[in-house]
């Protein structure tokens, strides 16, 4: 078995309960930690293991999706 690498987006999110992940590219892997160590090992495990599940075509499909994040400045009145 060959392991192939990808580079992988996911979105952290923190709030009163701590933190949330998810992946853009991978539709409900998702993943939840009390520190970003952890919700970052989390989304890991959770994204190696959705891969685990789909074929390799089903992989190309998924992956060939580009995902940026960027922060915007606003002005509010």
């Amino acid at each position: 078995m060959i392991n192939t690498r990808y580079q992988i987006s996911a979105v952290i999110e923190k709030d009163e309960y701590g933190y949330y992940a998810y992946c853009p590219q991978l539709e409900g892997c998702q993943s939840q930690g009390d520190s970003f160590e952890e919700i970052k090992a989390n989304i890991q495990e959770a994204i190696e293991l959705y891969l685990s599940t789909v074929t390799e075509e089903e992989k190309q499909a998924l992956l060939v999706k580009e995902i940026s994040l960027i922060n915007v400045e606003v002005k509010v009145a």
